[in-house]
């Protein structure tokens, strides 16, 4: 005998429909870039409880939280690597002391370190774009070391010095020349980084292919 099918037999067929279909992609990675974002500001915050090593020369100490710079940029892409770097530039503008040696406050950007720290927002959007645009679309792995390096380079050292050492010249009083002598103390130092956050990128890259936005 036939049954017109009733309300509550459309409930229990709605009910059995599976109910792990994808929720709205868009949302889910407006989440998953937020997250990502925090999380490297977070780090780039952490590595300056590194105590800052002071040259002498200039006054503008070395730290770690270059690092966190290059691999923001590298690791993450242009937009979300600059936008990590700008959440932490933007929590020190408020007061927090996230910078290595406890500093924050805006009287920190108008020290010789100011110019570094705009140099921290340009250099991991460079990186991240030639990390996207280049370092990715070679083919071999050390074709991709060999771009990487040249890339974080590029953004992590040239671009960084490039806005820190007029800054550091224009608030100090020094020669522009001594700024940039004095600024040679870094490069060791960043150099290492720079290999260091080649090799991790690369590595990451070639295994989550997803990562990089």
């Amino acid at each position: 005998m036939n049954r017109t099918p009733s309300v509550r037999d459309s409930a229990n067929r709605s009910s059995a429909r599976p109910s792990n279909l994808p929720e709205n992609p868009g949302r889910s990675n407006a989440t998953r870039d937020t997250v990502l974002v925090a999380v490297f500001a977070a780090l780039i915050a952490a590595m300056g409880l590194v105590p800052p090593i002071t040259l002498g020369v200039i006054p503008v100490p070395i730290t770690l939280q270059t690092l966190g710079v290059m691999l923001a940029g590298a690791l993450l892409g242009p937009w979300r690597g600059m936008l990590a770097n700008l959440t932490l530039v933007a929590l020190v503008a408020a007061g927090l002391p996230l910078l290595a040696g406890g500093r924050g406050g805006l009287g920190v950007f108008a020290g010789p370190t100011g110019g570094y720290l705009l140099g921290w927002v340009l250099g991991s959007l460079l990186i991240g774009l030639l990390f996207k645009y280049w370092v990715l679309r070679c083919h071999s792995k050390g074709a991709q070391l060999a771009a990487g390096l040249v890339s974080t380079i590029i953004g992590g050292i040239l671009v960084i010095y490039a806005c820190g050492i007029p800054w550091t010249t224009m608030v100090s009083g020094i020669p522009m020349g001594t700024s940039a002598l004095g600024s040679l103390g870094f490069l060791p130092g960043d150099l290492f980084k720079a290999v260091l956050t080649t090799v991790v990128a690369v590595t990451v890259h070639r295994s989550y292919s997803g990562l990089m936005k």
